[in-house]
C-alpha cells in the first residue's frame, strides 16, 4: 500500500516508434482517459528518450513523437485535465536516471525479461546499446520523479513496476529517508493485452509482417471494419460461458476487443452472443470499432496537419511537469550529497 503522505499521482507513458495500434489504445490511452479527472493527478508522456535505446530515424522519430502526442490528444486527453509532454523537453528524467544507475544492481537487470527477447542472446546481445540494458532504470526514474503513486501498465510491464519499487526501497533504505514511494501498477480491464487479429497466440504489434493483422489508430472507417470482418476465427460459434473460450484464442481476443471497445464485461459480451456466429458478431464488431475509433482516426489526422500546434501544447506540458520535477530531483541531489551552488 502507498504511503497516505504522497499526492494520488499517475504517470504513465508510450514509446513514439512504429506507430499506434488499438493495443496502445485499448491497453493504455483507453485507461488513461478514464483515469483523468478523478482522484488522481494525471501525468501522461511520449517516451522519447526511450524510443533511441535502438535506432531511430531522426525526422521519423520526431513525427512519431508528435502522432503519439495526437493520439492522447484525439483519445480525450485534456492537456488542461492532465499534464502532457515528451519526455525529452524535461532533463530531469535523464539526470535521476543516472542516480537510479548508481542505485539498481546489475544482477536485478539481468532478470529483465524484455531487454533478452528484444536483444537476444550472445554475441547478438553485446550488440545491443548500453541504454537498451539499463532503460528500466530510466523507466524508474520517470515514474519516481513524479512521486507517481500508481502506473496503468499492461502485464508485459508489470516486470519494471516493480523494479521501480526495488529501487525506491532500495534508495529511502541506502540513505535513511522515506522519500519515494513504492508505486502500485494498476492492471485491470478486459483487453489489457491485444492480440494480433491473423494469430491469436500473438500480440498485436506495430512491426508485424502483414497491416491485416493489426489495427492502426490512422486507420480510417472502411479499413477497420475490412480488417475485423477478415480478423482470423475458429469454425465454432460463440460458446455458452467464457470458459469455452480457453483453446480459442482468436475467438477470445475478438471477444475481450468488443467488451473493452463496449465498456463490457466479457461475460456480458458471451451472454449477448452466445450462440451467435461469426456472420453475426465480426460485423456488430466492425460496426462498433468503427463508431468507436473512426472519430479518434479522423481527429488525428487533422491535429498532425498543425505540428505547431502540438508542439505548443507538449511544451506547456513540459513546463507543468518541471514544476513538479525540479524540487523532487533538487532534494534527490541534497539526500545524495550532490553539490549545487
Amino acid at each position: 500500500m502507498t504511503d497516505t503522505k504522497f499526492t494520488p499521482r499517475v504517470f504513465s507513458g508510450i514509446k513514439p516508434s512504429g506507430g499506434l495500434t488499438l493495443g496502445n489504445y485499448l491497453g493504455a490511452i483507453k485507461r488513461f482517459v478514464d483515469m483523468q479527472g478523478g482522484q488522481f493527478e494525471t501525468i501522461y508522456c511520449v517516451v522519447d528518450l526511450h524510443a533511441i535505446t535502438v535506432w531511430q530515424d531522426p525526422k521519423e522519430l520526431a513525427n512519431a513523437t508528435r502522432e503519439v502526442a495526437a493520439g492522447y490528444l484525439a483519445s480525450g486527453i485534456d492537456p488542461e485535465k492532465s499534464i502532457l509532454f515528451n519526455q525529452a523537453q524535461v532533463a530531469e528524467h535523464a539526470e535521476l536516471g543516472w542516480i537510479f544507475n548508481c542505485v539498481a544492481r546489475v544482477g536485478w537487470m539481468n532478470r529483465m525479461t524484455q531487454f533478452k527477447d528484444k536483444a537476444g542472446s550472445g554475441k547478438d546481445a553485446e550488440k545491443a546499446s548500453l541504454g537498451l540494458y539499463a532503460y528500466p532504470s530510466l523507466m524508474a526514474a520517470d515514474i519516481l520523479l513524479y512521486h507517481a503513486t500508481h502506473v496503468p501498465v499492461g502485464e508485459d510491464q508489470k516486470q519494471h513496476v516493480e523494479l521501480t519499487r526495488d529501487i525506491a526501497k532500495k534508495f529511502n533504505h541506502d540513505f535513511k529517508v522515506d522519500f519515494f514511494p513504492e508505486t502500485t501498477p494498476v492492471i485491470e480491464g478486459p483487453a489489457m493485452r491485444v492480440m494480433n487479429l491473423r494469430d491469436g497466440s500473438k500480440k498485436m504489434s506495430k512491426s508485424g509482417e502483414s497491416d491485416m493483422e493489426r489495427i492502426n489508430m490512422t486507420d480510417d472507417a472502411d479499413t477497420i471494419s475490412k480488417k475485423f470482418k477478415k480478423a482470423k476465427t475458429d469454425p465454432e460459434p460463440l460458446p455458452e460461458t467464457l470458459e469455452g473460450l480457453a483453446d480459442r484464442p482468436e475467438a477470445r481476443n475478438l471477444v475481450n476487443i468488443y467488451a473493452a471497445l463496449n465498456d463490457m464485461t466479457n461475460e456480458q459480451v458471451i451472454t449477448e452472443y452466445a450462440g451467435a456466429g461469426w456472420g453475426r458478431f465480426k460485423p456488430a464488431l466492425a460496426d462498433l470499432a468503427v463508431a468507436k475509433l473512426a472519430p479518434i482516426s479522423d481527429d488525428m489526422k487533422r491535429l498532425m496537419n498543425d505540428p505547431a500546434e502540438i508542439d505548443r501544447l507538449l511544451g506547456r506540458g513540459a513546463e507543468r511537469a518541471r514544476e513538479i520535477a525540479q524540487p523532487i530531483l533538487k532534494q534527490t541531489y541534497e539526500i545524495v550529497g550532490l553539490l549545487r551552488s
